[in-house]
């Protein structure tokens, strides 16, 4: 019940969710008085509510929400996961706090030192996976082959792409270029067949959709995901302001109404929300925290096709597989 807006996003997109999608049951967790007041619109859908006294703030550090917020709606929601009450976990809430207890309460699997953040991002081909988005700030090489493996079954799965290519993020493609770490991870990646990895990319192949996942530290996705949004907003805006400044640029905007909402449609954020954190046992969806009900929905969806997948477990199989 997190986020930005709280129950005024997420409950809205709960009921959108499970309108479309009546094989899904759903369980809001969050203070009673804040969600009492969409009570019987819940159970009209089917939704059970549940309440937690406590909750868990966007400026909570990770290791004191662990220790001091095992009463929060946040803790509570992953810990049914790992009862097995519910098959994954969706929160726009405090991301750091979310990996805390995820990792704390799931754990992962062997051969992951630590879960990764993923999303699909568009691109011009259609949409790559970006990981990690900000869970490992400085990593080692076998980190970086760690991620490879997770984003290349999650590209597999879902996209029913059996051989999704893989690219590490570098400042050049020639073989002598980027960190030691990033080197290594190369040849480390090369040395397994059974992965598509084509080497480097750099950050204009990002969105160009070179590759089908784009591996890289968490400091380097975050910088880079905050970019292009960045950029999105500022073209958005500009396109608008150009729009509204004359009589000429409103009508030249009438007559490209069609043309926007095709190109708002294709590269719609709403529709790559929900960052998955890879690499626990267990399925768990950070989603924006400003993510308006659409957007949420779609978070809730990713996680409902990622319980069909089954995609904790082909990670786990895939890494017995490769011996890593």
């Amino acid at each position: 019940m997190g986020g930005d807006l709280g129950p005024r996003t997420t409950v809205p997109a709960a009921l959108q969710a499970a309108a479309s999608n009546p094989d899904i049951d759903i369980v809001l967790i969050g203070e009673q008085q804040a969600l009492q007041p969409f009570a019987a619109d819940c159970a009209a859908a089917r939704i059970a509510l549940e309440y937690a006294a406590d909750t868990v703030a966007m400026d909570d550090k990770p290791s004191q929400a662990l220790r001091q917020k095992r009463n929060s709606s946040m803790w509570r929601a992953v810990e049914l996961v790992k009862s097995g009450r519910a098959h994954a976990c969706v929160s726009a809430g405090n991301t750091g706090a979310l990996m805390a207890m995820g990792k704390f309460l799931l754990n992962t699997f062997a051969g992951i030192d630590r879960p990764a953040i993923c999303k699909p991002v568009p691109t011009e081909r259609g949409h790559s996976y970006l990981l990690d988005l900000g869970a490992n700030i400085n990593c080692q090489a076998e980190q970086l082959l760690q991620f490879a493996v997770m984003g290349s079954v999650l590209a597999a799965a879902v996209d029913q792409n059996p051989r999704p290519s893989i690219g590490l993020l570098n400042i050049g493609e020639e073989d002598n270029k980027g960190s030691e770490q990033i080197r290594l991870a190369g040849r480390l990646l090369a040395q397994h067949s059974a992965l598509n990895y084509v080497g480097y990319t750099e950050g204009d192949g990002i969105y160009r959709g070179d590759v089908d996942v784009v591996v890289c530290d968490g400091f380097a996705g975050n910088v880079a995901l905050k970019v292009s949004e960045g950029v999105a907003r500022l073209l958005a805006d500009q396109v608008r302001r150009a729009f509204r400044a004359s009589w000429y640029g409103r009508m030249v905007g009438q007559l490209a109404q069609p043309l926007l909402r095709k190109w708002h449609t294709q590269f719609d954020p709403a529709r790559y929300n929900g960052a998955s954190f890879l690499g626990l046992q267990g399925i768990v969806i950070k989603s924006h925290g400003g993510a308006d009900s659409s957007s949420f929905r779609f978070a809730v969806e990713s996680a409902r096709d990622q319980v069909e997948l089954r995609i904790p477990q082909l990670i786990n199989d895939q890494l017995a597989a490769l011996q890593i």
